[in-house]
């Protein structure tokens, strides 16, 4: 695992906005009937690539299936979801526990539940 995205990952456990370089970790705090809920999102070049919810990751590659991409989200994917994505002829699958495997097309979501 790359540096940044060590420092990414303790920013989103530690629920801290972080910015380094071309990544970014932006909090947000928002009331739900009387809860205070809270999503983090991911940002790489400006692009959100995920969204932490306390049950679930999304994740969008915003049309940039690059090695960068998809080594941020595979860092946020196998440390909250046990889960990631690879590349076959070009093209990205999706790998999750008990999943068969689905192919990602270029700047679609996908929903990964942690655990």
């Amino acid at each position: 695992m790359h540096k940044i995205e060590a420092q990414m990952l303790q920013a989103i456990h530690n629920k801290q906005d972080w910015k380094c370089a071309n990544t970014q970790v932006s909090v947000t705090y928002f009331a739900h009937g009387d809860r205070i809920l809270d999503r983090v999102n991911v940002f790489l070049h400006g692009s959100p690539i995920a969204q932490i919810r306390p049950d679930t990751v999304t994740i969008c590659d915003c049309g940039y299936q690059t090695t960068t991409t998809k080594s941020r989200i595979n860092a946020i994917l196998r440390e909250l979801c046990g889960a990631s994505v690879y590349q076959k002829d070009h093209t990205w699958y999706g790998t999750a526990i008990e999943e068969v495997d689905w192919e990602i097309e270029p700047n679609s979501s996908h929903c990964f539940v942690r655990g």
